[in-house]
């Protein structure tokens, strides 16, 4: 049986061509915006195909993922100037290989400036939206040196 999760829909809507937060298609798979900006810059990297965990890919195949994540943290960084950056691969709600990229920045409230993203409220953070967004996006494409 198949599982269907949301990353398997995003992934058939990048393939399509119909999901607006992608940012570019990287030898592992895609390169998108957080539908929740909770912090400015906040990106995934959803694999193609889409495996259930890291672990179900092959050594080469996990290898590209794992350095096209540090790539896209690389072009997050440069263009958000954060501080750092956070990364996460935790599929314990969806049940499908995603990672997450999250800029943290010097100026975040005290309060979650040493704590994890999630102690952010996610449902009160902005959505991205094409055209707010859209410099920030077409920002990081251009950093990751994408072709398409």
């Amino acid at each position: 049986m198949t599982m269907t999760t949301a990353i398997h829909g995003r992934v058939d809507a990048l393939r399509a061509g119909n999901d607006p937060t992608f940012i570019a298609r990287l030898a592992s798979g895609w390169a998108v915006m957080g539908e929740r900006q909770v912090l400015p810059g906040y990106c995934l990297l959803l694999p193609d195909p889409v495996v259930p965990t890291l672990n179900a890919l092959a050594i080469p195949e996990r290898t590209q993922f794992l350095a096209d994540m540090a790539a896209l943290g690389d072009a997050v960084l440069r263009v958000t100037r954060a501080l750092r950056i956070n990364y996460a691969i935790l599929g314990n709600q969806e049940q499908a290989l995603h990672a997450h990229v999250i800029p943290r920045f010097h100026d975040e409230p005290a309060q979650y400036a040493t704590t994890h993203p999630w102690a952010y409220d996610w449902n009160a953070a902005a959505e991205f939206d094409p055209e707010q967004h859209r410099e920030l996006r077409d920002r990081i494409h251009i950093a990751l040196g994408a072709k398409e």
